[in-house]
């Protein structure tokens, strides 16, 4: 594996775990609200 490609990798994964975050934890978030505004338990 070239340099370039193995410091891409390096440098790209945590770009793509903080936005899978990102979504999960904005789509958790609007679960939350969404229940409280309905008066239910989010559990």
């Amino acid at each position: 594996m070239s340099e370039f490609w193995l410091t891409l990798y390096v440098l790209a994964w945590p770009v793509i775990v903080a936005g899978v975050l990102y979504v999960l934890g904005k789509a958790f978030i609007q679960e939350i609200l969404e229940a409280r505004r309905e008066g239910r338990p989010l559990i």
